[in-house]
Order: structure tokens, then sequence, then C-alpha cells
């Protein structure tokens, strides 16, 4: 089996392979991925996908594809997709940490005792974090189960497989806790590490979080088991009920005219309706309403034709065309004019001969212009001038 030799040689392919990487990995569900598929992502390129073969980026099955478990998982986990409740991962962690806290207090090399801490620092998060995605795949699990299982048997099944799955989170939880709270505390005393102490509140924090999230999970779970219970009996009932009717013995073997002439539930009455008028503001305004108003007329079609009254004749004089001129202040006049000058720019604004009559505000209006069009061309000093209350920077041609 063919590797890759560097990190710079893996990144490198899944940067190539990007797109066919991605379009894999969103129909990953999907049992089929043909080849050909792939080679259109490839540019019908054969070489660049035996080169993921070879690399067990993806493996092949007669003429489909998909991921390799191994990449597969890694992207499920950065990406926070996975469906996966891997409980052991949280308690071989924990195991990992009680061992490298014993090697830790064992070794008497410092540079060998700072790595045991760093593996123990490292832990500790990978647990916080193993945890409380757990959790959150858990809860997801849950509701995609009772939501999407159209078995009813499976459904339960796997509602009680999750619960225990509940249990074991709940139990690791535990663990760990007991772990900070009653664990080795000479290690703890000994290593005085400022980033040991954050990581230990921060998964402290998690942990606390994810015992919250469990407590409403367990409610969740006996909810939607009552839930599928009461289905399964009401449909258990209704199939005695067709047994009954199909056998024609409804009638003699039950009392259930009696009983349905003795319900007198809200359900079996029609649906009162109450008129509500809008404002005319409203419908005028919101746009809800207005999408409303399109989906009522397009239901109702009216067969009464509204002739449309016919204007009068334009008039010629609105047909006429009239000129309206404007003069403008050409701004590359003025600063060929002010380059070949030896005024400074905001007396050769005031002084310069304007096509029309221009006020004071429009001449300051003209001198920003110029500073901001043609400051390459101009020379800005730290001295200032002062006109009409308005200090101006002291402006040079170059």
């Amino acid at each position: 089996m063919n590797t890759f030799s560097n990190i710079k040689e893996l990144f490198t392919t899944l940067n190539r392979e990007a797109n066919l990487l991605s379009e894999m990995f969103k129909k990953r569900k999907s049992v089929n991925y043909k080849y050909e598929y792939a080679l259109d992502l490839v540019e019908n390129n054969d070489n660049r996908i035996q080169y993921l073969l070879s690399r067990d980026v993806i493996r092949q099955n007669g003429n489909n594809l998909e991921i390799d478990d191994l990449f597969l998982q890694f992207f499920e986990q950065v990406l926070n997709a996975n469906e996966e409740i891997n409980t052991s991962y949280i308690n071989e962690n924990i195991e990992k940490i009680k061992q490298n806290i014993d090697y830790y207090l064992n070794e008497t090399n410092e540079q060998r005792k700072y790595n045991y801490l760093r593996i123990v620092k490292t832990t500790l998060r990978n647990v916080g974090n193993s945890t409380l995605r757990n959790v959150v795949d858990l809860k997801r699990n849950i509701d995609n189960t009772f939501k999407n299982e159209p078995n009813y048997k499976n459904k339960k099944a796997k509602l009680i497989h999750l619960d225990n799955k509940r249990k074991d989170i709940v139990k690791l939880i535990e663990l760990t806790e007991k772990l900070l709270a009653d664990g080795d505390i000479t290690f703890f005393k000994t290593a005085t590490d400022e980033e040991l102490s954050r990581i230990i509140i921060q998964l402290k924090i998690q942990l606390q979080k994810c015992t919250h999230n469990l407590i409403e999970t367990e409610r969740q779970i006996i909810d939607f088991l009552n839930q599928i219970q009461y289905q399964n009996n009401v449909i258990e009932k209704l199939r005695q009920i067709k047994y009954l009717k199909d056998q024609f013995i409804l009638e003699t073997s039950t009392d259930f005219r009696v009983v349905l002439g003795n319900n007198n539930a809200v359900v079996f009455e029609p649906n009162p309706t109450y008129p509500l008028k809008l404002s005319l503001e409203y419908l005028q305004s919101d746009e809800d309403a207005y999408a409303s108003i399109l989906k009522v007329s397009k239901r109702i079609k009216s067969g009464v034709k509204f002739s449309l009254p016919v204007a009068e004749k334009i008039s010629n004089e609105y047909l006429e065309t009239q000129i309206e001129e404007e003069i403008q202040i050409n701004l590359e006049e003025m600063k060929n004019g002010f380059t070949a000058s030896s005024y400074n720019l905001i007396d050769f604004v005031c002084n310069y001969q304007y096509p029309k009559d221009v006020s004071f505000e429009d001449m300051v209006t003209i001198y920003c212009q110029l500073v901001s069009q043609y400051s390459t061309v101009f020379e800005i000093t730290d001295q200032f001038q002062e006109k009409e209350n308005i200090e101006f920077a002291m402006v040079y041609p170059q």
C-alpha cells in the first residue's frame, strides 16, 4: 500500500481533488457513486483517480467509488457531521490520562515530565470536545430516528439503543468529574501549570453543559417512547376493528355505535371560523400579505370583464423637444492652470475666473475635489490658511 510521503503531498492531493471529494462526501449516504461521475470531476484524467485509489483516499467496489473510512471519519469529525456515537473513545482517553499521570509522577527528567504533562492536557481537551460532540450527535440521532424511521419496531429498538448510549455518556461524565475531583491529588498539586488549570475549568464547564443537555435528552426519549407505544396501541385497535369489520361481526361483537353516540368530543364538530378584517395599511405594506393576496387571486376566477377607459390624446406641447443647458466646471483645466501658476491652491480657487457664479461653499467643494483627485501632482504642506472660519491646508504645485 502506497502512503503519502509528507503532509505537503497530502494537502496538495486533497486540494487538487477538492471538487471530487466534496461531491463524494455530499453523496456518502448513497450506495452508488459511479466511476464515470468521478471522471467528469477530474477532467477525464483516469490517472488522478488511480492515484487516490493507490493512496487509499477512496475505495472502488465494482463500478462504484466511495471515500475510505479513515478519511470519511476525519471529514465528519472536522465538519461536525458525524452520526456515530463513540463512547469508547472517551473511556480510552480517561485511561490514557490516568496512565500519563502515573508516568509523570514516576519520571525524574524534566523534559520527559513535560511531555507527559502535554499529553494529559491534550487528552483532557479531547475528552471535553468528544463528550460535547457525542451529546450533540445523540440528540440529532434521536430526532432523526423518531421522525424518519418508518418501522415502529425498529424505531423503538433504535431509541432504546440511543438511550443506552445516553446512559454510557452519563457514566463517563461521572468518571471524568471524579477523576478531576478525587484523582491523583499529588499530580494536580505538583503540575502547577496555568494552561492545565484553564483546560480543567473549561472541561468542567463542558461537562456541566453536557449534563444539562442529557437531562433534556432523557425526557425527550421517554416522551418519544410513550408516543410510539400510544401509536402502536392505536394501530393494534384499528387492526382488530378492521378484522371484525371484514368478518361482518363488528356491530354484534362491539358496542361501537353506543360509544360513538355518547361521545361529544369536539373533534367530531366542524372547525369554527372567525373572520378577521385586516387593515388596509397592512395589506398595502406587508409583503407576506401581498403574497397571500396573489395566491387567493389565482384561485378566484371572476367572469366580470372590466373595460379600461381610453386616455385622452397627448398634447403636442408635451412632445416638443426641450433643451436644458448646464454649465460644468472643468477640474482638469483648473488643475493645469494651477500647476502653471505660483499661487497656493485656496487662493487660486478663490480667484479663478469661473464660467458661472460660484458661492464660497462651492469653492470649498472644488478645493476638496482637486486635492482628492490630483494629490499625486500637488504638494500638500503642514501649513494652514484660514478663510471665513475654515482652515485650509497650504497646497502648492510640485
